[in-house]
């Protein structure tokens, strides 16, 4: 298990309790340290799913998942917030940034609700990664008065503010025109080999998809290709 980071074991996700539907039927893979992985699928496979089950938001219905050689089944409620705050980063399609905050404040907001109050440290990690997207010069603009693109590369600092040893990405250059998806995914790309940080790329974009080390594809809730792209 030491050169793995995370580990499915026949997990399955069922809904409704009178009339009972099965949407992921007996998942299982390990995704390792520094891997680059994209989830494919089409509409209705089961992909939203699994990444709320990966990233911790909900509970599977029977198997296992393992995190940093944590059975996180067996976490309760708190521990189980806390350790997805400091091991696991959201990256969203449509970026759910806080419009009121600037893009600083908005990378300094995971941090923040772990430490509970705000300190010169958070602020220089926060502005650090600014700096890294590029974004140094937009520090104290509110986020609503960026761009889109700038926007998502805000979201990418924010989801690297705590050092997560996992980034969940779904479809985070889909509401992108070519050029700043293409910025996007190059960040993404950057900070995994730099950083040996594990991403999980949930994406329609075949393009994408293909640039990726690994391309894991979802069917009616069935893992039917893991393969290197």
């Amino acid at each position: 298990m030491d050169d793995v980071l995370l580990r499915l074991d026949g997990v399955t996700k069922d809904y409704g309790s009178r009339v009972v539907t099965r949407v992921l039927h007996g998942i299982s893979f390990d995704l390792r340290p520094g891997e680059f992985t994209a989830l494919i699928g089409p509409s209705g496979s089961g992909k939203s799913t699994l990444l709320h089950l990966l990233g911790l938001l909900d509970k599977p219905t029977s198997g296992r998942i393992v995190l940093r050689g944590l059975d996180t089944g067996e976490l309760r409620p708190r521990a189980l917030g806390q350790f997805r705050g400091r091991t696991i980063g959201f990256v969203f399609q449509f970026h759910h940034l806080l419009p009121a905050f600037t893009a600083l404040e908005n990378v300094m907001m995971p941090i923040l609700a772990d430490r509970g109050r705000p300190d010169a440290e958070m602020r220089s990690r926060a502005a650090s990664l600014l700096d890294r997207v590029g974004l140094t010069d937009r520090a104290d603009y509110r986020v609503t008065d960026l761009s889109g693109g700038q926007q998502q590369r805000v979201a990418i600092a924010r989801a690297l503010a705590m050092g997560p040893a996992l980034v969940l990405a779904d479809e985070p250059t889909g509401n992108l025109d070519t050029q700043s998806g293409e910025q996007v995914f190059a960040l993404m790309r950057e900070f995994n080999r730099q950083q040996q940080t594990t991403f999980l790329l949930v994406t329609h974009d075949s393009r994408l998809a293909d640039r990726c080390d690994r391309v894991i594809e979802l069917v009616d809730g069935r893992i039917v290709r893991d393969s290197p792209a």
